[in-house]
């Protein structure tokens, strides 16, 4: 009785012949090695013998064969990409060489001439997108005209991930995700109504801090400052470095007396402000100086109750803030409100230091009796670890 070893055998032999370039040759050793039933390794051999011979469609249905073994085989969907191109064009192959690239293992897990093919379909899947994108938004651009700046930026958004340049943004906070509330890169400046008065109030905090930048140079310290042996991940470059360095007015929910006293028409507003008090997390205020040429990498925040503030004090020049699909520039005179657990970074492109004020406040979707409950929450959670 013939054993799976002659099939292993037959299979190794159709390899080289292929290798030689004899299709017909591994065709018949693959028929007798069907014998002894369907294997993946066969199918996709067969493969590449229809493709050696031209018969693309062929070559699909036993790609299609293989897959139906081994689902998720990045070298099957990446020759079915092949082949389908050749049969159907381009368009007909972008599906399945973004499904492909999905499970794409690391680039030195595959042979080389593979590598060239993955290069290829991501090149032709970017372009695709690229073309779509534009194609649908010349469809629609009439629709566009006269609609407000805030509903065509989502629309635009969405039009690219739909076409694929664009990943949909998502919450990843690094402490507590409360349910149920909106992934929002930057939210709708009317649900803060006391925005336009911290904006007025920008000249103030500016003489403030500049008395402060005079005086108590040495009270910015190193925003990153990670403990001796800590993993430091993306920050090696700022970790206890002075390119970017913050002043405290409340740090971890514990108000700087000393700093606040030193600026009190600052203090006065911020007190005013609905900040996320929660003992021992929030709310954080702070003087936040990025100097010249620096990048704040991609990062992500603590908990989604609470949003950050921004409010710009010293732009010297260009200075940028993405967070999850949307970049926007500082502007003087205009603060915003952003979901810090959405992946957000920050560029200085000026040729000299950049500040701003940085405040915690709550998210306004929540009521007053989840943040009550919250902040009893994060109590009762610190209260336990010391105990």
């Amino acid at each position: 009785m013939v054993n799976s070893e002659n099939q292993a055998s037959l299979l190794v032999e159709a390899g080289q012949a292929l290798a030689r370039n004899q299709p017909v040759v591994a065709l018949g050793l693959l028929d007798r090695a069907d014998a002894f039933g369907p294997s993946h390794n066969g199918f996709m051999s067969r493969s590449i013998a229809y493709r050696l011979l031209g018969d693309f469609q062929s070559a699909i249905r036993v790609l299609d064969q293989a897959l139906d073994l081994q689902p998720y085989d990045f070298m099957a969907l990446l020759a079915k990409g092949a082949m389908v191109e050749k049969v159907a064009g381009q368009k007909a192959a972008v599906p399945i060489y973004r499904d492909a690239l999905k499970i794409s293992p690391p680039r030195d897990h595959i042979p080389p001439p593979a590598v060239a093919q993955m290069d290829y379909a991501a090149s032709l899947v970017e372009t695709h997108a690229n073309a779509l994108c534009q194609f649908m938004q010349s469809e629609i651009a009439a629709l566009k005209d006269g609609l407000d700046a805030s509903v065509r930026e989502r629309f635009d958004e969405s039009l690219e991930i739909y076409a694929g340049l664009k990943q949909p943004v998502k919450q990843q906070p690094l402490l507590l995700n409360y349910p149920r509330l909106p992934v929002i890169p930057f939210y709708d400046r009317t649900l803060f109504p006391w925005l336009s008065g911290l904006e007025a109030a920008t000249e103030a905090i500016q003489g403030e801090l500049s008395e402060l930048i005079e005086d108590a140079q040495e009270a910015f310290v190193p925003y990153i400052a990670f403990p001796t042996g800590a993993p430091v991940n993306q920050w090696g470059e700022l970790n206890h470095s002075r390119k970017w360095t913050s002043l405290f007015l409340w740090k971890d929910g514990e108000k700087q007396q000393q700093m606040c006293d030193r600026c009190p028409q600052t203090t006065r507003l911020l007190e005013s402000l609905p900040m996320a008090h929660q003992d021992g997390f929030g709310p954080t205020a702070v003087f936040s100086a990025l100097q010249p040429h620096t990048h704040i990498p991609p990062h992500t925040g603590s908990s989604n109750v609470r949003l950050l503030a921004h409010l710009p004090l010293r732009l010297p020049g260009p200075a940028r803030f993405r967070v999850g699909n949307t970049i926007r520039e500082w502007k003087m005179g205009e603060a915003w409100v952003f979901d810090d657990t959405i992946e957000h970074e920050a560029w200085n492109d000026a040729d000299d230091v950049r500040i701003i004020l940085i405040i915690d406040v709550w998210n306004p979707y929540l009521t007053e009796q989840e943040k009550q409950l919250i902040t009893a929450m994060m109590k009762a959670q610190r209260v336990y670890m010391s105990g």
